[in-house]
């Protein structure tokens, strides 16, 4: 560990909480230098939905490195690409219906992002985006001005402007419908908020608590937007690649975003890879007008057909991974009725799901107590206050089982040691002072 002590930045986080030297990975497990297993329930935070090491990707990966395939070729015409873009176009858009164009930005979600919001911009002439609270869309200055969380706003160093925060659903209680109020203040010419270029919004928070939209509210919000003339994106960088059961995670609520952003597991094999996907209308930019020397990446091209050809070329993959999302409902739904005593609740959909603790300490305690017996997972939320199921969506039932085990263990461990009455000499001394 020494020399991570010595070189590497204090801004490391994940390493804090799995303080480990990792050296293998193969689907759902990791494994340290000594050889010990983990099950990997954080899954590069959504960006390893197949699985570490896949091995229907690997021997092609392999195999185009070792024909000498193109390894950088900036945004030229490679036959890597042109491979990428037949097989998604044939195989995710027009089975559902979606006429996009695809930009390759610089290959992380947050480049996409603000390549989605720079377009709206430039689109519609008009400055301020709409996001929404707890929503998180990168840490570059303009993504970061659209995500909520002050732990990452306050790093910025300057002011954040050009963007309006509105309440997500749920966020006033479960009978206020938010976007009445969106529709209300876009009406108004005194309500104080511009007429925005774009409204962005994730279906399911992933770093804002695993809120997840109401299908209801999703379809609400497109219609506000269709009613003002507002463009729809939709983040779907961590929601979508089949996370919450479905390729696209507004599938089920039947909307057609504006632009989509995709990035994480969308290369298959954990590869560096960001979209954008937009109507063809709106593809307005000129040659060059956002670009980046690592936009595209020819070996996440490779890897991503590979995953779409093996598991959305039927709807077999989705229905796998609606059952599983069930299973983890209902262990969910028994650990809460059986340890909560009203104080945890779930949340989120498909193999997008978490438990809300009463606080990011509880929370904390219970992440670590389940990493001492081989379980790595993590917290999200504003206060870190939710356990945050993110597996590999490969992952075997056995394993998936094995895994919520350990985290109802670990509740269970932890609750037992919050209810302890310390059996100190001092403690009963307090006591009898007291009273």
């Amino acid at each position: 560990m020494k020399i991570f002590e010595e070189i590497e930045s204090e801004v490391q986080s994940y390493a804090r909480s799995f303080p480990r030297i990792f050296n293998m990975a193969k689907m759902e497990h990791l494994y340290d230098e000594d050889g010990t297993q983990y099950l990997d329930f954080l899954a590069g935070a959504g960006t390893l939905n197949y699985g570490h090491n896949n091995p229907l990707f690997k021997p092609l990966l392999l195999e185009y490195i070792e024909n000498d395939g193109i390894t950088h070729g900036l945004d030229l015409h490679t036959k890597a690409k042109a491979e990428f873009l037949e097989t998604f176009n044939e195989k995710i858009l027009k089975p559902r219906n979606l006429n996009y164009v695809m930009q390759f930005t610089g290959p992380t979600g947050t480049n996409a992002v603000e390549a989605a919001l720079k377009l709206a911009r430039n689109i519609t002439g008009r400055e301020n985006i709409i996001s929404f609270t707890n929503g998180f869309h990168g840490v570059s200055l303009g993504a970061l001005a659209a995500t909520g969380n002050s732990h990452h706003r306050g790093a910025a160093g300057v002011s954040l402007s050009g963007v309006s925060r509105m309440p997500f659903d749920g966020y006033l209680g479960d009978e206020i419908d938010t976007t009445a109020y969106l529709d209300k203040v876009l009406s108004d010419s005194s309500s104080g908020i511009d007429l925005p270029a774009a409204i962005i919004v994730e279906t399911v928070q992933g770093e804002g608590g695993i809120n997840a939209a109401s299908f209801e509210w999703l379809r609400n919000l497109e219609q506000v937007c269709r009613k003002h003339d507002i463009l729809l994106i939709v983040d779907d960088i961590q929601a979508g690649c089949g996370r919450t059961g479905t390729f696209f995670s507004f599938e089920e609520a039947g909307i057609k975003p504006d632009m989509v952003t995709l990035s994480k597991s969308l290369g298959g094999y954990g590869l560096p890879f960001a979209v954008v996907l937009f109507s063809p209308e709106l593809d307005q930019w000129k040659p060059g007008e956002h670009n980046g020397t690592f936009r595209g990446n020819n070996f996440a091209f490779v890897t991503a057909k590979a995953a779409i050809d093996h598991y959305w070329s039927d709807d077999k993959f989705s229905n796998e991974i609606k059952l599983k999302g069930e299973y983890i409902t209902q262990r969910l739904n028994e650990i809460v009725e059986k340890y909560g005593e009203g104080n945890f609740t779930t949340c989120g959909r498909g193999m997008f799901q978490g438990i809300n603790c009463v606080n990011g300490e509880l929370a904390g305690k219970i992440t670590k107590t389940a990493f001492k017996n081989g379980l790595i997972i993590e917290t999200s939320g504003a206060d870190d206050h939710i356990v945050k199921l993110l597996c590999p969506l490969v992952i075997s039932l056995e394993n998936l089982k094995a895994g919520i085990d350990i985290i109802e263990q670990a509740i269970k461990t932890v609750c037992d040691n919050e209810q302890k009455i310390p059996e100190d000499s001092d403690y009963f001394d307090d006591v009898k002072m007291a009273s």
